[in-house]
Protein backbone atom coordinates (compact mmCIF):
# COMPACT_ATOMS: atom_id res chain seq x y z
CA UNK A 1 0.00 0.00 0.00
CA UNK A 2 2.97 2.32 0.86
CA UNK A 3 4.98 1.16 -2.27
CA UNK A 4 4.54 4.08 -4.14
CA UNK A 5 5.61 7.10 -1.40
CA UNK A 6 9.22 6.42 -2.26
CA UNK A 7 9.65 7.10 -5.86
CA UNK A 8 12.58 10.14 -6.49
CA UNK A 9 11.47 13.51 -7.21
CA UNK A 10 12.16 15.93 -9.78
CA UNK A 11 11.15 18.91 -11.48
CA UNK A 12 9.42 19.04 -14.73
CA UNK A 13 11.74 18.79 -18.15
CA UNK A 14 14.56 18.69 -16.01
CA UNK A 15 14.73 22.19 -14.53
CA UNK A 16 16.55 23.97 -11.92
CA UNK A 17 14.75 24.78 -8.54
CA UNK A 18 15.55 28.00 -9.97
CA UNK A 19 14.22 27.91 -13.31
CA UNK A 20 11.06 26.01 -12.30
CA UNK A 21 10.14 29.23 -9.95
CA UNK A 22 11.04 31.69 -12.33
CA UNK A 23 8.70 29.50 -14.80
CA UNK A 24 6.24 29.12 -12.62
CA UNK A 25 5.99 32.57 -11.18
CA UNK A 26 5.40 33.29 -15.29
CA UNK A 27 2.52 31.62 -15.38
CA UNK A 28 0.24 33.19 -13.52
CA UNK A 29 -0.26 37.32 -11.97
CA UNK A 30 2.36 37.22 -9.37
CA UNK A 31 1.50 40.90 -7.86
CA UNK A 32 -1.70 39.30 -7.26
CA UNK A 33 0.35 36.34 -5.23
CA UNK A 34 1.54 38.39 -3.39
CA UNK A 35 -0.88 40.61 -2.21
CA UNK A 36 -2.91 37.38 -1.61
CA UNK A 37 0.01 36.42 0.79
CA UNK A 38 0.12 39.59 2.95
CA UNK A 39 -3.55 39.55 3.08
CA UNK A 40 -3.51 36.17 4.54
CA UNK A 41 -0.35 37.16 7.06
CA UNK A 42 -2.28 39.95 8.49
CA UNK A 43 -5.77 38.20 8.59
CA UNK A 44 -4.07 35.36 10.71
CA UNK A 45 -1.70 37.52 12.70
CA UNK A 46 -4.85 39.35 14.18
CA UNK A 47 -6.80 36.17 14.39
CA UNK A 48 -5.11 34.69 16.83
CA UNK A 49 -3.84 37.61 19.06
CA UNK A 50 -6.46 36.66 22.68
CA UNK A 51 -4.18 33.49 22.18
CA UNK A 52 -0.81 35.40 21.49
CA UNK A 53 -1.98 37.72 24.60
CA UNK A 54 -3.31 35.00 26.81
CA UNK A 55 -0.65 34.75 29.89
CA UNK A 56 -1.43 39.17 30.15
CA UNK A 57 -5.59 38.54 29.28
CA UNK A 58 -5.53 35.48 32.26
CA UNK A 59 -3.41 37.46 34.91
CA UNK A 60 -6.04 40.45 34.28
CA UNK A 61 -9.16 38.49 34.71
CA UNK A 62 -7.67 35.47 36.60
CA UNK A 63 -8.83 32.57 34.04
CA UNK A 64 -9.37 29.04 34.96
CA UNK A 65 -8.02 26.47 32.78
CA UNK A 66 -11.30 25.68 31.22
CA UNK A 67 -12.14 29.46 30.90
CA UNK A 68 -8.79 29.77 28.83
CA UNK A 69 -9.66 27.52 26.77
CA UNK A 70 -12.93 28.64 26.13
CA UNK A 71 -11.66 32.22 25.62
CA UNK A 72 -8.72 30.67 23.16
CA UNK A 73 -11.47 28.37 21.00
CA UNK A 74 -14.39 30.97 20.56
CA UNK A 75 -12.11 33.00 17.86
CA UNK A 76 -10.68 29.99 15.59
CA UNK A 77 -14.95 28.68 16.31
CA UNK A 78 -16.27 31.79 14.54
CA UNK A 79 -13.28 32.15 11.96
CA UNK A 80 -14.40 28.70 10.73
CA UNK A 81 -18.12 29.18 10.23
CA UNK A 82 -17.37 32.81 8.77
CA UNK A 83 -15.09 31.08 5.77
CA UNK A 84 -18.01 29.84 3.99
CA UNK A 85 -20.10 32.62 3.98
CA UNK A 86 -17.55 34.91 2.94
CA UNK A 87 -16.32 32.38 -0.30
CA UNK A 88 -20.02 32.66 -1.26
CA UNK A 89 -19.90 36.21 -1.24
CA UNK A 90 -16.73 36.56 -3.21
CA UNK A 91 -17.97 34.00 -6.08
CA UNK A 92 -20.94 37.14 -6.96
CA UNK A 93 -18.67 40.40 -5.84
CA UNK A 94 -15.34 39.02 -6.38
CA UNK A 95 -12.62 37.73 -4.75
CA UNK A 96 -10.52 41.11 -4.81
CA UNK A 97 -13.53 42.67 -3.24
CA UNK A 98 -14.42 40.19 -1.00
CA UNK A 99 -10.90 40.75 0.81
CA UNK A 100 -11.69 44.39 1.30
CA UNK A 101 -15.12 44.07 2.41
CA UNK A 102 -13.36 41.76 5.13
CA UNK A 103 -10.38 44.09 5.74
CA UNK A 104 -12.69 46.83 6.40
CA UNK A 105 -14.56 44.83 8.65
CA UNK A 106 -11.22 43.64 10.28
CA UNK A 107 -10.41 47.14 11.00
CA UNK A 108 -14.03 48.14 13.14
CA UNK A 109 -14.00 44.79 14.96
CA UNK A 110 -10.47 45.65 16.42
CA UNK A 111 -11.64 49.17 16.90
CA UNK A 112 -14.10 47.44 19.68
CA UNK A 113 -11.38 45.81 20.98
CA UNK A 114 -9.79 48.96 21.84
CA UNK A 115 -12.83 50.82 23.14
CA UNK A 116 -14.85 48.02 25.08
CA UNK A 117 -13.23 45.42 26.51
CA UNK A 118 -13.29 45.47 30.14
CA UNK A 119 -14.61 42.37 31.43
CA UNK A 120 -14.49 38.57 30.43
CA UNK A 121 -17.95 38.51 28.87
CA UNK A 122 -16.80 41.55 26.11
CA UNK A 123 -13.45 39.79 25.64
CA UNK A 124 -15.43 36.39 24.92
CA UNK A 125 -17.89 39.18 22.58
CA UNK A 126 -14.36 40.22 20.61
CA UNK A 127 -13.40 36.70 20.06
CA UNK A 128 -16.16 36.27 17.81
CA UNK A 129 -15.00 39.36 15.88
CA UNK A 130 -11.43 38.20 15.97
CA UNK A 131 -13.42 35.48 13.75
CA UNK A 132 -13.94 37.73 10.76
CA UNK A 133 -10.17 37.50 10.48
CA UNK A 134 -9.76 34.28 10.27
CA UNK A 135 -12.67 33.91 7.57
CA UNK A 136 -9.86 35.06 5.28
CA UNK A 137 -8.48 31.25 4.00
CA UNK A 138 -10.79 30.49 1.30
CA UNK A 139 -10.92 33.64 -0.77
CA UNK A 140 -7.42 34.34 -0.21
CA UNK A 141 -6.14 30.96 -1.69
CA UNK A 142 -8.26 31.20 -4.13
CA UNK A 143 -7.60 34.88 -5.56
CA UNK A 144 -3.54 34.11 -5.44
CA UNK A 145 -3.69 30.84 -7.10
CA UNK A 146 -6.34 31.75 -9.78
CA UNK A 147 -4.25 32.78 -12.77
CA UNK A 148 -2.05 29.83 -12.21
CA UNK A 149 -2.52 26.31 -14.62
CA UNK A 150 -3.53 23.29 -12.78
CA UNK A 151 0.18 21.83 -12.53
CA UNK A 152 1.53 24.76 -10.32
CA UNK A 153 -1.51 25.63 -8.35
CA UNK A 154 -0.23 23.33 -5.77
CA UNK A 155 2.88 25.59 -5.18
CA UNK A 156 0.47 28.99 -5.95
CA UNK A 157 -1.76 27.86 -2.89
CA UNK A 158 1.64 26.84 -0.35
CA UNK A 159 2.97 30.57 -1.05
CA UNK A 160 -0.15 31.82 -0.06
CA UNK A 161 -0.99 29.95 2.64
CA UNK A 162 2.44 30.36 4.10
CA UNK A 163 1.10 33.73 5.36
CA UNK A 164 0.31 31.03 8.59
CA UNK A 165 3.57 32.82 9.40
CA UNK A 166 1.29 35.50 10.77
CA UNK A 167 0.22 33.37 13.51
CA UNK A 168 4.40 33.40 14.30
CA UNK A 169 4.47 37.39 14.11
CA UNK A 170 1.59 37.77 16.46
CA UNK A 171 2.99 35.69 19.31
CA UNK A 172 6.12 37.53 18.37
CA UNK A 173 5.30 40.78 18.41
CA UNK A 174 1.63 41.07 20.51
CA UNK A 175 3.71 40.03 23.76
CA UNK A 176 6.04 43.26 24.27
CA UNK A 177 3.58 45.26 23.11
CA UNK A 178 1.13 43.71 25.31
CA UNK A 179 3.67 44.49 28.01
CA UNK A 180 4.86 48.17 26.91
CA UNK A 181 1.64 49.48 26.52
CA UNK A 182 -0.61 47.17 27.89
CA UNK A 183 -3.03 44.45 25.90
CA UNK A 184 -6.02 46.22 24.99
CA UNK A 185 -4.12 48.81 22.80
CA UNK A 186 -2.49 46.01 21.01
CA UNK A 187 -5.92 46.02 19.06
CA UNK A 188 -5.71 49.65 18.33
CA UNK A 189 -2.53 48.71 16.98
CA UNK A 190 -3.69 46.14 14.65
CA UNK A 191 -6.85 48.53 13.52
CA UNK A 192 -4.14 50.49 12.16
CA UNK A 193 -1.81 47.82 10.66
CA UNK A 194 -4.15 46.41 8.75
CA UNK A 195 -4.55 49.20 6.24
CA UNK A 196 -1.32 47.60 4.50
CA UNK A 197 -2.73 44.86 2.72
CA UNK A 198 -5.88 47.03 2.05
CA UNK A 199 -3.91 49.28 0.30
CA UNK A 200 -1.47 46.47 -1.36
CA UNK A 201 -4.66 44.27 -2.73
CA UNK A 202 -6.11 47.76 -4.17
CA UNK A 203 -2.94 48.83 -5.82
CA UNK A 204 -1.56 45.23 -6.81
CA UNK A 205 -4.39 42.54 -7.50
CA UNK A 206 -6.45 42.22 -10.10
CA UNK A 207 -9.33 39.56 -10.43
CA UNK A 208 -8.69 36.19 -11.96
CA UNK A 209 -10.13 35.01 -14.70
CA UNK A 210 -10.67 31.29 -13.94
CA UNK A 211 -14.36 31.69 -12.77
CA UNK A 212 -16.31 32.83 -15.70
CA UNK A 213 -19.89 32.39 -14.68
CA UNK A 214 -21.32 32.22 -11.83
CA UNK A 215 -22.49 28.86 -10.22
CA UNK A 216 -25.92 27.96 -8.67
CA UNK A 217 -26.50 28.26 -4.74
CA UNK A 218 -27.11 24.55 -5.21
CA UNK A 219 -23.63 24.04 -7.48
CA UNK A 220 -21.65 26.03 -4.19
CA UNK A 221 -22.52 23.92 -2.00
CA UNK A 222 -22.31 20.43 -3.74
CA UNK A 223 -19.39 19.35 -2.23
CA UNK A 224 -20.98 19.40 1.64
CA UNK A 225 -23.31 16.47 0.39
CA UNK A 226 -20.22 14.57 -0.80
CA UNK A 227 -17.95 11.68 0.64
CA UNK A 228 -14.71 13.45 -0.72
CA UNK A 229 -15.65 16.57 0.63
CA UNK A 230 -16.04 15.71 4.26
CA UNK A 231 -12.96 13.24 3.67
CA UNK A 232 -10.61 16.16 3.15
CA UNK A 233 -12.73 18.35 5.89
CA UNK A 234 -11.71 16.17 8.01
CA UNK A 235 -8.23 15.49 7.35
CA UNK A 236 -7.98 19.24 7.64
CA UNK A 237 -9.63 19.44 11.06
CA UNK A 238 -5.77 17.78 11.74
CA UNK A 239 -3.64 19.42 9.84
CA UNK A 240 -4.82 23.12 9.64
CA UNK A 241 -7.14 22.67 12.81
CA UNK A 242 -3.95 20.85 14.62
CA UNK A 243 -1.42 24.02 13.88
CA UNK A 244 -4.08 26.84 14.88
CA UNK A 245 -5.65 25.40 17.87
CA UNK A 246 -1.70 24.56 19.12
CA UNK A 247 -0.45 28.32 17.86
CA UNK A 248 -3.39 29.39 19.71
CA UNK A 249 -2.90 28.08 22.63
CA UNK A 250 1.21 26.94 22.86
CA UNK A 251 1.61 30.57 24.72
CA UNK A 252 -1.02 29.47 27.46
CA UNK A 253 1.09 25.91 27.68
CA UNK A 254 4.76 27.25 27.94
CA UNK A 255 3.53 29.66 30.63
CA UNK A 256 1.50 27.32 32.70
CA UNK A 257 3.45 24.39 32.39
CA UNK A 258 6.93 25.42 32.30
CA UNK A 259 6.39 28.57 34.35
CA UNK A 260 8.41 30.74 31.26
CA UNK A 261 7.89 34.51 31.08
CA UNK A 262 5.33 36.25 28.65
CA UNK A 263 7.30 37.10 26.38
CA UNK A 264 9.44 34.06 26.55
CA UNK A 265 5.99 31.81 25.44
CA UNK A 266 5.75 33.76 22.46
CA UNK A 267 9.01 33.53 21.22
CA UNK A 268 8.87 29.72 21.74
CA UNK A 269 5.62 29.09 20.27
CA UNK A 270 6.72 31.34 17.20
CA UNK A 271 9.55 29.09 16.72
CA UNK A 272 7.13 26.16 15.93
CA UNK A 273 4.77 28.37 14.56
CA UNK A 274 7.49 29.82 11.55
CA UNK A 275 8.46 26.11 11.17
CA UNK A 276 4.30 25.53 9.91
CA UNK A 277 3.71 28.18 7.59
CA UNK A 278 7.42 27.59 6.47
CA UNK A 279 6.64 23.78 5.54
CA UNK A 280 3.44 24.60 3.93
CA UNK A 281 4.81 26.15 0.63
CA UNK A 282 7.04 22.84 0.60
CA UNK A 283 3.71 20.74 1.38
CA UNK A 284 2.46 22.25 -1.33
CA UNK A 285 5.70 21.91 -3.75
CA UNK A 286 6.53 18.51 -2.91
CA UNK A 287 2.71 17.31 -3.53
CA UNK A 288 3.12 18.79 -7.30
CA UNK A 289 5.30 16.52 -8.19
CA UNK A 290 4.81 13.43 -5.36
CA UNK A 291 0.81 13.35 -4.35
CA UNK A 292 -0.62 14.84 -1.87
CA UNK A 293 -1.90 11.36 -1.42
CA UNK A 294 1.69 10.35 -0.79
CA UNK A 295 2.61 13.80 0.96
CA UNK A 296 -0.20 13.09 3.43
CA UNK A 297 0.29 9.35 4.79
CA UNK A 298 4.24 10.53 6.11
CA UNK A 299 2.39 14.00 7.61
CA UNK A 300 -0.33 11.89 9.33
CA UNK A 301 2.12 9.41 10.61
CA UNK A 302 4.87 12.14 11.75
CA UNK A 303 1.88 14.20 13.49
CA UNK A 304 0.78 11.00 15.28
CA UNK A 305 4.55 10.29 16.57
CA UNK A 306 5.46 13.82 17.47
CA UNK A 307 1.99 14.31 19.68
CA UNK A 308 2.59 10.84 21.21
CA UNK A 309 6.23 11.94 22.45
CA UNK A 310 4.99 15.26 23.37
CA UNK A 311 2.63 13.82 25.90
CA UNK A 312 5.69 12.14 27.88
CA UNK A 313 8.10 14.98 27.70
CA UNK A 314 6.48 17.48 29.67
CA UNK A 315 9.11 17.81 32.35
CA UNK A 316 12.03 19.14 29.38
CA UNK A 317 10.86 22.58 28.16
CA UNK A 318 14.00 21.54 25.39
CA UNK A 319 12.02 17.96 24.32
CA UNK A 320 8.83 19.79 23.73
CA UNK A 321 10.07 22.66 21.93
CA UNK A 322 11.91 20.30 19.38
CA UNK A 323 9.01 17.91 19.19
CA UNK A 324 6.61 20.85 18.56
CA UNK A 325 8.55 22.27 16.13
CA UNK A 326 8.20 19.12 13.71
CA UNK A 327 4.86 18.34 14.38
CA UNK A 328 4.24 21.94 13.07
CA UNK A 329 6.32 21.14 10.59
CA UNK A 330 4.39 18.45 9.45
CA UNK A 331 1.23 20.06 10.23
CA UNK A 332 2.43 23.04 7.44
CA UNK A 333 3.66 20.54 5.05
CA UNK A 334 0.06 18.79 5.04
CA UNK A 335 -2.30 21.91 4.82
CA UNK A 336 0.06 22.40 1.50
CA UNK A 337 -0.74 18.68 0.30
CA UNK A 338 -4.09 18.85 0.80
CA UNK A 339 -4.97 22.17 -1.28
CA UNK A 340 -2.89 20.56 -3.77
CA UNK A 341 -5.60 18.17 -4.09
CA UNK A 342 -8.56 20.85 -3.77
CA UNK A 343 -8.21 22.35 -7.21
CA UNK A 344 -8.00 19.15 -9.02
CA UNK A 345 -10.95 17.77 -7.20
CA UNK A 346 -13.41 20.70 -7.69
CA UNK A 347 -11.63 22.50 -10.53
CA UNK A 348 -14.73 24.82 -11.05
CA UNK A 349 -15.64 25.80 -7.32
CA UNK A 350 -12.12 25.80 -6.21
CA UNK A 351 -13.14 29.16 -3.48
CA UNK A 352 -16.34 27.67 -2.17
CA UNK A 353 -14.73 23.65 -1.57
CA UNK A 354 -11.93 25.75 -0.41
CA UNK A 355 -13.61 27.85 2.08
CA UNK A 356 -16.30 25.02 3.47
CA UNK A 357 -12.81 22.64 3.84
CA UNK A 358 -11.01 25.21 5.74
CA UNK A 359 -14.33 25.96 7.50
CA UNK A 360 -14.84 22.44 9.07
CA UNK A 361 -10.88 22.27 9.43
CA UNK A 362 -10.74 25.15 11.50
CA UNK A 363 -13.98 23.70 13.63
CA UNK A 364 -11.68 21.02 14.57
CA UNK A 365 -8.97 23.58 15.54
CA UNK A 366 -11.41 25.23 17.99
CA UNK A 367 -11.69 22.06 20.05
CA UNK A 368 -7.59 22.17 20.55
CA UNK A 369 -7.50 24.88 23.68
CA UNK A 370 -10.87 23.50 24.85
CA UNK A 371 -9.94 19.75 25.11
CA UNK A 372 -6.20 21.31 26.45
CA UNK A 373 -8.35 23.03 29.33
CA UNK A 374 -10.35 20.71 29.72
CA UNK A 375 -7.29 17.81 30.17
CA UNK A 376 -5.31 20.24 32.55
CA UNK A 377 -8.62 21.07 34.63
CA UNK A 378 -10.19 17.50 35.14
CA UNK A 379 -7.32 15.14 34.71
CA UNK A 380 -4.53 17.44 36.14
CA UNK A 381 -2.40 17.59 33.11
CA UNK A 382 -2.16 18.57 29.21
CA UNK A 383 -1.01 14.95 28.34
CA UNK A 384 -4.39 13.45 27.60
CA UNK A 385 -4.95 16.55 25.11
CA UNK A 386 -2.17 15.86 23.05
CA UNK A 387 -3.08 12.38 22.96
CA UNK A 388 -6.46 12.59 21.98
CA UNK A 389 -5.15 14.98 19.04
CA UNK A 390 -2.49 11.95 17.77
CA UNK A 391 -5.16 9.69 18.15
CA UNK A 392 -7.60 11.34 15.30
CA UNK A 393 -4.46 11.78 13.19
CA UNK A 394 -4.01 7.97 12.87
CA UNK A 395 -7.90 7.80 12.26
CA UNK A 396 -7.52 10.43 9.54
CA UNK A 397 -4.44 8.46 7.91
CA UNK A 398 -6.59 5.19 7.54
CA UNK A 399 -9.15 7.03 6.13
CA UNK A 400 -6.94 8.30 3.66
CA UNK A 401 -5.50 5.37 2.83
CA UNK A 402 -9.03 3.83 2.41
CA UNK A 403 -10.38 6.59 -0.13
CA UNK A 404 -7.10 6.95 -2.00
CA UNK A 405 -8.29 3.83 -3.98
CA UNK A 406 -11.11 5.66 -5.78
CA UNK A 407 -9.44 9.08 -5.87
CA UNK A 408 -6.76 7.98 -8.25
CA UNK A 409 -9.08 6.12 -10.78
CA UNK A 410 -11.49 9.00 -11.24
CA UNK A 411 -9.60 12.92 -10.73
CA UNK A 412 -5.73 11.95 -9.92
CA UNK A 413 -3.45 9.97 -10.53
CA UNK A 414 -1.18 7.60 -8.71
CA UNK A 415 -0.31 9.24 -5.35
CA UNK A 416 -2.13 12.46 -5.85
CA UNK A 417 -0.36 14.38 -8.75
CA UNK A 418 -2.74 16.31 -11.23
CA UNK A 419 -3.79 14.74 -14.40
CA UNK A 420 -1.28 15.21 -17.62
CA UNK A 421 -4.66 15.73 -19.12
CA UNK A 422 -5.41 18.75 -16.74
CA UNK A 423 -2.34 20.12 -16.83
CA UNK A 424 -0.84 20.32 -20.84
CA UNK A 425 -3.95 19.92 -23.06
CA UNK A 426 -7.46 22.39 -22.92
CA UNK A 427 -8.99 18.81 -23.82
CA UNK A 428 -12.46 18.58 -22.30
CA UNK A 429 -12.45 17.33 -18.46
CA UNK A 430 -13.44 13.72 -17.61
CA UNK A 431 -16.33 13.78 -15.70
CA UNK A 432 -16.34 12.43 -11.82
CA UNK A 433 -18.47 9.75 -10.52
CA UNK A 434 -20.61 12.00 -8.64
CA UNK A 435 -23.78 14.26 -9.57
CA UNK A 436 -22.34 18.02 -10.16
CA UNK A 437 -18.59 18.45 -10.42
CA UNK A 438 -15.72 17.51 -12.78
CA UNK A 439 -12.05 16.34 -11.48
CA UNK A 440 -10.15 17.60 -13.80
CA UNK A 441 -9.06 20.34 -16.34
CA UNK A 442 -7.98 23.64 -16.16
CA UNK A 443 -9.67 26.02 -13.05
Amino acid sequence: MLGPLFKPITTPKGLSMTGYFRSFLKSGHSPTLFAAFLYFSFSCCIWVLNGAMAPFISETFNLTPAEKGLMLSIPIMAGALMRFPLGLLSQYIGRKKATLVEMAMIAVAMLFGFFFVQSFNDLLAMGVLLGIAGASFGVALSLGSGSFPARHKGMAMGLVGAGNVGTALSVLIAPPLAQAFGWVAVYGLAAIAISIPMLVMIVFAKEPDDLNEHASFKEHIACLFEKDGWAFSLIYAVTFGGFIGLATFLPTYYYDQFAVSKIQAGQLTMLAAFMGAALRVFGGWISDRWGGINTLTVVLLTIAGSLLACSFAGESLTATTLLVMLCFSALGAGNGALFQLVPLRWPAATAVAGSMIGEIGALGGGLVPATMGLSKQYAGSFAWGFVLFACLALLMLLMLRKMQQRWTRTWAEKGGRARVAASHTSAAPAKVPTPVVTATGRI
